[in-house]
């Protein structure tokens, strides 16, 4: 058995291509490496879809499908609904804060959060992208929190409200 190496792409509708690319090559500076179209499905329904690849410095891509006609329920997201969170360093943060600031985009932050310090902008899609910098808290605290990981989950499960 083989085990999982990393992501490859995480994939999300989005609403206009254009302005999707806009957002995350031209302000987030992931840089667009692949698009294509889609005429086909595999089962052989006809369709037309754009699939589109942006990079991250690890390899890894965000993708995103555009689906005109499409019904698809595009909703401003909660942070605990959906978000991306994506690993920066301290110095590019803050300048990343001041510049969602400077370009009027929904921008909050920079919140504490003990072992990572995050911002958080929202995306043409409707998507909270997050961008997060490890503190020096960050081994002890991912330590004791992969020690406690499955006795919280454990009781969690005993004691959530039921549905």
């Amino acid at each position: 058995m083989s085990e999982i190496q990393g992501l490859h792409h995480n994939a999300y509708r989005c609403r206009d291509s254009e302005a999707t690319r806009a957002f995350y090559e031209g302000f987030l500076g992931l840089p667009l490496v692949h698009a294509f179209e889609i005429r086909e499905t595999k089962t052989g329904r006809d369709t037309r879809v754009l699939h589109s690849f942006y990079q991250m410095k690890d390899g890894s891509c965000l993708a995103f499908f555009e689906v005109p006609g499409s019904p698809f329920d595009f909703k401003d997201q909660h942070d605990y609904d959906l978000h991306i969170a994506l690993q920066v360093d301290r110095e590019t943060l803050v300048a990343m804060f001041e510049k969602g600031k400077q370009a009027g985009i929904e921008t909050r932050g920079i919140a504490d959060h003990h072992f990572i310090e995050s911002i958080y902008f929202r995306d043409p899609n409707g998507y909270v992208i997050e961008l997060t910098t490890p503190t020096g808290k960050a081994p002890e605290i991912l330590q004791k929190a992969k020690d406690e990981a499955h006795g919280i989950l454990s009781l969690w499960q005993d004691t959530k409200p039921s549905d």
